[in-house]
């Protein structure tokens, strides 16, 4: 008689949200629904840059781009979280002089955030003359 019982192996639980949201408070309002849809769950840490990742790009598409056209959360396929931001404005991010205020404009600490969150982020144009710049945390 054979004893061996095979064992079922849950396969990790992955999603896809895409979304237009018009502020980073709707953004991240989708990056936590996007996160309670995973199984298993990310770390802590994860989950928290995720938020501020997500924040600052979807911040600087509404400010320095006019708006975005989507935003996409999904699982990568070496099991780390992207989010992908198309605008439709052709200029990459750059980093800017930071400053709690020059003149009328305050910032300057987003796009170096998002890079050092980040474990990857690329930027590239689109066909339409914008761009997609996608993050992946691990």
């Amino acid at each position: 008689m054979d004893t061996h019982e095979e064992v079922a192996v849950a396969e990790p639980v992955c999603a896809r949200l895409l979304c237009r949201p018009q502020t980073s408070a709707q953004a991240r309002r989708a990056a936590k629904e996007f996160l309670a849809g995973l199984d298993p769950q990310p770390g802590q840490e994860t989950a928290e840059a995720l938020l501020l990742v997500v924040s600052e790009l979807v911040a600087n598409a509404v400010r320095h781009a006019g708006g975005l056209d989507r935003l996409i959360f999904r699982c990568g396929e070496d099991g780390g979280i992207d989010v992908v931001v198309a605008d439709g404005c052709p200029h990459p991010p750059r980093r800017r002089r930071t400053s709690m205020q020059t003149g009328d404009e305050t910032g300057g600490f987003g796009w170096p955030l998002v890079l050092e969150l980040s474990d990857e982020v690329s930027v590239r144009p689109t066909d339409a003359g914008g761009k997609v710049v996608r993050a992946t945390l691990r």
